[in-house]
């Protein structure tokens, strides 16, 4: 239940003893015919509420449906639920009090999310720098290793691609060229690239991303998977050795 406020008791208690002081509104009808048009209340009101109240005085058990002016005026002659009534006898009722704080409109929300700049962008920038620094330093210090200049007439054996592309150079070996360059690799792709539209999880945390999740990690073994069989179990002529009989056939 809301509590009415202090200015609001004083102000209507202030009305009942200025009303209660004056000559009353309702009655005046009754005492004399001419004086209804000194009335605020319309005259066929007052007419409708004395009826009620004589048929709620013979014990009548039939209720009249009327507006809600004639309620309140009604309710104020009969002497039932108490009726604050303000100056030159008007009958007023106070719906609700509202509090202040309950309708105040909070245009911005606190959000735990920044501006990527220059939040983020300062501190990738640092780290660019960092890492360009490090690896100029570390390259006048030590030498990079080369192998000797390539023999035009002599193709080495096992001839294979760099690291990163040792995943298809192994494809090639178990399909045809179309389906280890282009088929398996372009629905990889294609899968990466639409699993944002069908995972709309936007939560952060791992264990609520059970789909994307698996679906990186499948990526990922299965690229791994072929890059160490191409880097530590192919020998000469590209066949299947274990490493730890025939030796490595791997450089960087």
């Amino acid at each position: 239940m809301t509590e009415i406020p202090e200015h609001l008791r004083k102000r209507a208690s202030e009305a009942k003893k200025k009303a209660e002081s004056s000559p009353s509104s309702s009655d005046a009808p009754a005492s004399s015919g001419g004086s209804a048009g000194e009335s605020k209340i319309p005259a066929h009101l007052l007419e409708r509420s004395k009826s009620a109240k004589s048929k709620g005085d013979g014990g009548g058990a039939t209720t009249a449906v009327a507006p809600a002016g004639a309620t309140v005026a009604a309710a104020a002659a009969s002497g039932g639920l108490p009726v604050m009534s303000g100056p030159q006898g008007h009958t007023q009722r106070l719906l609700t009090v509202v509090k202040s704080g309950s309708i105040q409109d909070i245009k911005m929300k606190p959000q735990d999310k920044v501006h990527t700049w220059p939040h983020l962008i300062v501190v990738e920038f640092g780290a660019a720098l960092f890492c360009t620094a490090f690896l100029t330093i570390f390259s006048i210090f030590v030498n990079a290793p080369l192998l000797e200049l390539a023999n035009v007439n002599q193709t080495p054996n096992p001839s294979k691609a760099p690291w990163y592309f040792l995943g298809l150079q192994e494809l090639l070996t178990m399909f045809h060229p179309m389906v280890a360059g282009v088929t398996i690799p372009g629905i990889g792709l294609i899968v990466l690239i639409l699993a944002p539209f069908i995972d709309k999880n936007p939560s952060n945390r791992p264990e609520d991303r059970k789909f994307a999740v698996s679906i990186f990690t499948i990526f990922m073994m299965f690229w791994a998977v072929l890059t160490l069989i191409g880097s530590f179990f192919r020998g000469p002529g590209f066949n299947f050795i274990f490493p730890w009989a025939d030796g490595l056939f791997f450089e960087l």
